[in-house]
């Protein structure tokens, strides 16, 4: 069923594929976006039109998570898609990208097939699955890339699991680039990161936590760009988090090399002293880095050189952070949170406003071929309404998520999301 016509009048337009960020009016037709003013309104309305009166409030396109974590399949209590796509409508998320960690592994496509079909059932927020690059996320034999591919993921990834066999990346990259497939990896040495907690360093000797050098990251990302420029792919840095791999990243983009890089809102907001009194709901992979790591990261990030934020978002129920910090699960939820934290950023006057949108919106896209993030006519109506200086104090306990382990527990933000529009219809209203 069609959605009836919205028009938005007396908006703050953000649109990140012109830069505009002025006041202006929308109109929203057949899931589509009809037409795009830089006035405050539209004359001659059709009386059947819902006017929205957005009081100068921010209209940009829904943002685009490309790294969520799900329980479903296998592990339903920990968070289903149901319960994501609704913390992401409520979060102004209006599409994600769910991981391949479940049971069974997202390895083949019958099970890319299961995802969008409840995703299709649940009729919320746009949701496309990430595959496995090898099977069984084991990293040893590569897993079906094309027939997944047809079937719908959207890149291959082992998630958290670093692919450690050279010669099993370097074929991963070469039948990916073929296929013109992206390809996510986590850049962690596996040997100097085993068993950390933390981030080594003063605080974690004084804490007693096992701990991983920056090097770790460093290593293992000098390796990846070095096989994605023998092979010609594109390669996806997933969640990069701290200045001594940002020089290689830098180095890989100047000579050419197809990357791409991600940074968790979480890097962007805490650093390691906020894991305070071994705080589990801050025990992150990669862990939580030092302020010069967090401060290069935004910088990074108002660059261009990181292309895109993302939740990371990871549910883990209370009998998995409730545990002595080194046994805790790593993660936190973060779907309701990444838009006001990123408005933190604005807030702080640390990047322009439209640069931060475009790495939650045109950036994602693009990489991942979605014709979203842009406020042009005939683009997806995708999305969100936000009052950017509402302070709100985030409870845990009230976001939607079926996990509550949230990083910005107690934290004040600033932005309300007030609707999200996903192909035009109002899958969230504050």
């Amino acid at each position: 069923m069609t959605a009836p016509p919205i028009a938005f009048i007396n908006a703050r337009l953000v649109d990140p594929a012109t830069g505009y960020d002025g006041p202006g009016a929308l109109l929203v037709e057949n899931g589509r976006i009809a037409a795009v003013s830089h006035e405050v309104g539209f004359n001659d309305l059709s009386p059947e039109i819902r006017v929205v009166d957005c009081n100068a409030a921010m209209l940009c396109p829904g943002l685009i998570d490309l790294r969520v974590k799900t329980g479903e399949p296998g592990n339903e209590p920990r968070e289903t898609l149901k319960s994501a796509a609704r913390a992401a409508a409520a979060g102004g998320v209006t599409s994600i990208v769910v991981q391949p960690d479940t049971e069974p592994a997202v390895d083949d496509p019958s099970v890319v097939d299961f995802i969008l079909r409840r995703a299709r059932d649940i009729e919320l927020v746009h949701v496309y699955p990430a595959g496995a690059a090898t099977k069984g996320l084991g990293g040893k034999a590569m897993a079906e890339i094309g027939l997944m591919h047809d079937a719908g993921c959207v890149y291959v990834t082992d998630a958290d699991q670093p692919i450690i066999d050279s010669k099993v990346f370097r074929r991963v990259l070469s039948y990916a680039s073929a296929l013109g497939v992206l390809v996510a990896h986590r850049p962690a040495d596996p040997w100097l990161s085993a068993g950390a907690a933390a981030t080594e360093g003063e605080l974690a000797g004084r804490m007693g936590l096992p701990s991983v050098p920056v090097a770790a990251e460093t290593i293992m990302l000098e390796r990846d760009i070095a096989l994605a420029e023998l092979t010609g792919a594109r390669l996806l840095v997933d969640q990069i988090s701290a200045a001594q791999p940002l020089e290689a990243l830098a180095r890989g983009k100047a000579r050419g090399v197809k990357l791409l890089a991600t940074a968790s809102i979480n890097h962007l907001s805490f650093n390691e002293i906020d894991i305070g009194d071994y705080r589990t709901f801050c025990k992150l992979t990669p862990p939580l880095r030092s302020e010069d790591d967090r401060l290069a990261l935004i910088e990074a990030v108002a660059s261009g050189l990181v292309d895109i934020i993302v939740s990371a978002h990871t549910p883990a129920p209370p009998e998995d952070k409730r545990l002595p910090y080194d046994e805790a699960t790593p993660g936190a939820v973060g779907l309701q949170t990444l838009l006001p934290a990123l408005l933190t950023l604005y807030h702080e006057d640390r990047a322009p406003l439209v640069t931060l949108i475009r790495a939650v919106t045109l950036a994602p896209a693009e990489a991942i071929g979605l014709p979203a993030g842009r406020l042009a006519p005939g683009a997806p109506a995708d999305l969100v309404l936000c009052d950017i200086d509402a302070p709100q104090l985030i409870d845990a306990a009230e976001l939607i998520s079926k996990s509550k382990n949230s990083a910005f527990d107690g934290r004040r933000l600033q932005g309300k999301v007030l609707m999200t529009l996903v192909d035009g219809r109002i899958v969230y209203e504050a």
